[in-house]
């Protein structure tokens, strides 16, 4: 076993470890700016992957349910569970709605689709694909909703979605399955070849924005909601999944695969929406940075086991 997690340590998350030191690096003494590079990412790279994926993915409409009703059972016992807890430990509003976002959102875009792609090869970014899209729509409408309740508009929600080019992306992918066609193959090497660019770009952004997260002392009253978020993150919500995959019935690379994308570390932009609607920030913030630190260490252990099942 242990040969297993320092095998995958080394093959999987030394090379992931490159692009997002380097990018750590010229966040930390170059002051790199990210916001040209979320463009490139938003509207270059997100789509260009999405649509090179989900057009030649080996998945079948079985693993499109599945991945469907996984991804919105799994929210929905989680969101459940960080309400109980909440609840429970007597959680001040604003605590309770970041320890909601820490527990639901995971960063499995731009960490999540590398990783597979290294530790499952094409076919897991194949199944990895429709996982990834349900993301982005939930991120963009429950995730609103999460952190701002008494401000959620339904329309700004919808608006929101259809915002993210990757979602284009994937209807014009799907729609060229569904028709049985193909992009002409100049096009389909050009989309190929901005595909290839997006996990080290990607990966050099999140190195950035770990070092830019807020490490402030939290409030001695935050510490609770800050290890409650924790735990659920590395240690609940990777039981919670198991569990709702094997009463699905879902079994070999695709469970692998949602396991591992639903056991991923707390999503940057959970931040982004905590900042926004005042879900205790700084809270969100360490915890964003402390299970990407750690994930370098809980994710080869999963692999392996999920390799050896």
């Amino acid at each position: 076993m242990i040969d297993k997690v320092l095998s995958t340590l080394v093959e999987v998350i030394v090379p992931l470890s490159i692009p997002v030191i380097s990018g750590a690096l010229l966040g930390r003494y170059k002051n790199l700016d990210t916001k040209p590079l979320l463009a490139l990412y938003l509207y270059f790279l997100s789509p260009a992957i999405i649509l090179d994926t989900l057009a030649t993915a080996q998945i079948s409409f079985d693993d499109v349910y599945k991945t469907l009703a996984f991804s919105l059972l799994n929210l929905l016992v989680l969101w459940a569970l960080a309400k109980l807890l909440g609840r429970v430990l007597k959680l001040a509003p604003a605590e309770a709605a970041g320890l909601t976002l820490i527990s639901t959102f995971t960063n499995s875009v731009n960490y999540g689709l590398p990783l597979v792609l290294l530790a499952f090869g094409q076919l897991g970014l194949d199944k990895a694909s429709v996982y990834v899209i349900a993301q982005m729509v939930i991120v963009n409408t429950i995730g609103v909703y999460f952190a701002a309740r008494s401000q959620f508009s339904a329309t700004r929600a919808v608006r929101s979605v259809f915002s993210l080019p990757a979602i284009y992306a994937a209807i014009l992918a799907l729609l060229l399955r569904a028709l049985g066609l193909h992009m002409p193959q100049e096009i389909a090497s050009g989309v190929s070849m901005v595909a290839g660019a997006y996990s080290p770009v990607v990966l050099a952004i999140l190195g950035v924005q770990m070092v830019r997260v807020q490490t402030v002392q939290v409030a001695r009253n935050v510490q609770l909601a800050f290890w409650t978020g924790m735990s659920v993150r590395l240690l609940l919500a990777p039981l919670s999944a198991a569990l709702l995959l094997v009463l699905l019935n879902i079994s070999g690379t695709l469970f692998a695969v949602l396991l591992i994308l639903a056991s991923m570390p707390v999503a940057v932009n959970s931040v982004v929406l905590a900042e926004r609607f005042g879900s205790s920030p700084a809270l969100v913030s360490r915890c964003i940075l402390w299970t990407t630190l750690a994930s370098f260490l809980v994710l080869p252990i999963l692999i392996s086991i999920v390799g050896s099942v």
